[in-house]
């Protein structure tokens, strides 16, 4: 881990460590971070997700009868949920 001194906004990060449960500014700003990147992650997945449904990638799944298919090849049937 860095090492770094920087200017705090002390009612965001009271803030901040009251939404993320954190005692200490150190685990209130990682804990921050961590929620961002994550959040980032999520959003580019569901960008991906998107990308792929607009060039038809799960078109199959919207067809009356897959559900039925798909639960029949696995061994389930619709009964069963």
């Amino acid at each position: 881990m860095a090492k770094t001194v920087i200017d705090l906004d002390e009612e965001a990060l009271a803030l901040a460590a009251e939404a993320l449960g954190t005692k200490t500014k150190k685990d209130t700003v990682n804990a921050a971070l961590a929620e961002i990147g994550a959040r980032v992650r999520r959003e580019r997945a569901l960008a991906r997700l998107l990308a792929l449904d607009e060039e038809g990638a799960f078109d199959k799944g919207r067809e009356p009868g897959f559900k039925e298919e798909v639960r029949g090849s696995w061994g389930t049937s619709a009964s069963d949920t």
